[in-house]
């Protein structure tokens, strides 16, 4: 069987490292833990679990603290995980599988990361992740934020996920800082770090900034494909954001170009008629949506509900409002066999009782 070194940065995680490096107890054959500068009781904890504790200094460039931990690893591959995440006892189990199983010639193994949840916890945001590296393999970690491995050799997919678990948000400023810290020292940022400064800027409401950054990242043509289409999404809510509506259709629209329809760009579609009351528009728009191929392992990011719970429940309403109450509870069903617990297919089946009383 092969050996796995599970390699960490940390910085002032107290809170959550325990529960993590817990997570992954009698799975992984060494624990590596580079430090960036905690203050707290980070280090004492993870003592509790490793004796291979290394500080290195921080210098706001996540790949090189990454390839750092890397670098001391003695195993045949290397997996990365942050403080805030877990492995759940479903995934321990998928994981055990997997790691008896893994042949020798894999370089890399994509794992899903389960980043959004609603209220139930069922999972609202999921992408796959290169999770598992092959040691010294040459694949190294690049870029300063939202950091990436480019993986060379075979490539194998796994169900197992590891699950994003934050208890507490990150420093909103830090990657903005990081991307204009280089830009301010006249550094270039490559096609996938372009798409992310572009992401920062909306975030931070600085929309006309955003959409100059997303066009010039899908002028230069350079990009990875799943980056353009959600950069034409973002470019479309930064339009909202300044009340030019039709630019933002228009942008949603242009990532028809690149690729067929995601069902996620679908949805916003649908979304953008159904908040101006275009009933029927936003019914064939949601149609659409339920028409995608949902195709996880083309590495973009997936909202697992524009897939099937979310399309039918707005059909629903969309029917209601033309009056085609049949249809109307036809895909309220629909919606309850994708979340049975769903507030709104419990209210809408309430509201077509009433109806008929």
């Amino acid at each position: 069987m092969c050996t796995i070194s599970l390699c960490m940065i940390v910085r002032d995680e107290e809170d959550v490292l325990g529960r993590c490096l817990e997570s992954v107890a009698g799975l992984v054959d060494e624990i590596i833990i580079v430090d960036t500068g905690s203050k707290d009781r980070t280090k004492e904890i993870a003592a509790k679990y490793t004796e291979k504790i290394y500080d290195f200094p921080w210098v706001d460039d996540f790949a090189a603290a990454r390839n750092k931990s890397f670098e001391q690893a003695n195993c045949d591959y290397c997996m990365w995980l942050d403080a805030d995440d877990v492995l759940m006892e479903r995934d321990r189990q998928e994981f055990a599988r997997l790691k008896a199983g893994l042949q020798p010639d894999v370089n890399a193994v994509m794992m899903r990361y389960n980043t959004g949840f609603d209220e139930r916890g069922h999972v609202t945001f999921s992408y796959y992740r290169e999770r598992i590296i092959k040691n010294h393999a040459g694949m190294v970690w690049k870029g300063a934020v939202h950091e990436v491995i480019e993986t060379r050799g075979r490539v194998i997919y796994s169900e197992c996920a590891v699950t994003h678990w934050k208890l507490h948000p990150s420093d909103p400023e830090r990657n903005l800082r990081i991307f204009e810290g280089l830009l301010s020292k006249g550094e270039s940022l490559d096609p996938r770090q372009q798409f992310y400064y572009g992401r920062e800027l909306y975030y931070h409401r600085r929309y006309r900034d955003a959409v100059a950054v997303f066009e010039d990242f899908l002028e230069g043509g350079q990009g990875w494909l799943e980056n353009k289409i959600d950069a034409c999404r973002y470019c479309a809510y930064c339009w909202y954001g300044l009340e030019q509506e039709k630019k933002a259709l228009e942008a949603l629209l242009h990532s028809f170009a690149y690729d067929l329809p995601r069902a996620e760009v679908c949805c916003d579609v649908a979304q953008h008629f159904f908040d101006r009351m275009a009933w029927a528009q936003a019914a064939y728009w949601y149609l659409r949506a339920l028409e995608c191929e949902r195709k996880d392992d083309r590495g973009g990011f997936v909202l697992p509900d524009a897939y099937g719970y979310t399309p039918c429940i707005q059909l629903c309403v969309c029917y209601s409002k033309l009056g085609r109450r049949a249809e109307a509870e036809e895909y309220n069903e629909r919606a309850a066999k994708f979340k049975p617990d769903s507030a709104a297919v419990a209210h809408n089946r309430a509201y077509f009782a009433s109806c008929t009383e």
